[in-house]
Parts: structure tokens; sequence; C-alpha cells
């Protein structure tokens, strides 16, 4: 038999359990477990796809003896790979950030019910996202200029001279693009936890 007060402990009316956001929306709690590990899932997935891309291109390195001339090459050579370097770097850290807070909401079983702190995440969130895929883009420019070269502007293809540096860092790239689509598919989990807090509209003035 049904007992009053659901909005009070949590419970429906027919006794399962919910997650409350607001006067307009509620979710249901297995629905917001399985959001909660989706999230932690994949901020972990793109902690670890970014910091192996950066330490991939941070360890890359060929030294090769062209002419009696002994020349490393280096993934500060290009700036390009600067950028992917600091893009990762910055992504890992706020992923790791980002994912010890969803599992301390997990462990603590809190919900996000703060629309500024929510708006505040989905931007960040935004941002990130935006700046791995420019950083990726751009490493892929240059990366296919030095594996193919360019006759426009006359420049030499070099990764046949390097051959082991840039198989190594097509690999950081592989896993930087990997770290970038996990940027977007949490910015879409954290899109969708922004606005179910505005719920279906009823309660609004």
């Amino acid at each position: 038999m049904s007992h009053g007060g659901g909005a009070d402990n949590g419970v429906s009316p027919g006794n399962v359990p919910v997650c409350y956001y607001g006067a307009a929306g509620r979710v249901p709690a297995s629905l917001e477990r399985r959001v909660r590990a989706a999230e932690l899932f994949m901020r972990c997935a793109a902690c670890g796809l970014a910091v192996l891309a950066a330490a991939l291109l941070g360890a890359d390195r060929q030294t090769r003896t062209i002419f009696a001339v002994e020349k490393t090459a280096r993934f500060t050579d290009m700036q390009s790979l600067v950028f992917l370097v600091i893009a990762n770097g910055m992504a890992a850290c706020y992923s790791l950030l980002q994912g010890a807070r969803c599992l301390v909401s997990i462990l603590t079983g809190g919900v996000l019910i703060n629309r500024p702190m929510a708006w505040a995440i989905f931007s960040c969130d935004q941002v990130m996202a935006y700046f791995t895929i420019t950083a990726v883009a751009v490493a892929m420019e240059a990366a296919m200029i030095g594996k193919y070269g360019s006759q426009q502007f006359q420049w030499m293809k070099t990764c046949h001279l390097y051959k082991r540096f840039c198989a190594q860092a097509g690999g950081a790239m592989a896993c930087a693009v990997a770290a970038s689509l996990s940027m977007v598919v949490i910015s879409l989990v954290s899109a969708f936890n922004l606005f179910r807090l505005y719920g279906s509209g009823k309660g609004r003035k």
C-alpha cells in the first residue's frame, strides 16, 4: 500500500528510489548510478589516455647521423607537438580532479543540486573538449607535413629519416585523439547533468 511523504524521504509512491533535482525534476536512483559510473569511467579513461599521449611524446627522440652531422629529433622541435603535450597534461590533471569529485560523490551518495556548480563543470568540460580537439588538429596537420611534405611550400618530408620517432609520435597522437573523444563524451554527460536540473518546467515562476 502506498504511503505519503515520498518527496521527503526520496522514495516514490511505488517504493522506487528516486533522486530529486529541484521542484521540477526527479531521476530514478538506478539511472543516477549508471550516469555517475559512466562519468567516472570516461574521466578516468580521458586521464589515462592523456597521460599516455603526453608521456609518449615527451620521451620520443631519435638520433641520426646525416652528412657526418649528428641530429636528434625531439618533440620540442615542433611547436604543434609541444602544444599537444601541454594540452594533454592539462586535460589529464583536470580529468583527475573531476574524477576524484565523481568518486567522492558515488561513495557519499551526494547529488549535484547546485545549478551554478553544474554550469561551472559544464563550461569547463566544454572548454577542455575544444582545447584538446584543437591541439590534436594542429598536431595532425604538422604530422601530415612531416610524413608527406608539402611541394607547394617546398617542405621536405622527414619521417623517412626518423621512422621510429614518427611511429612513436603517431601512437601518441592516436592516444590524444581517443582522449579528446573521451572529453567530448564527458561534455555530453555534463550537459545532461546540467539540464536535467531544470526538469520538465513544472513549478517555475
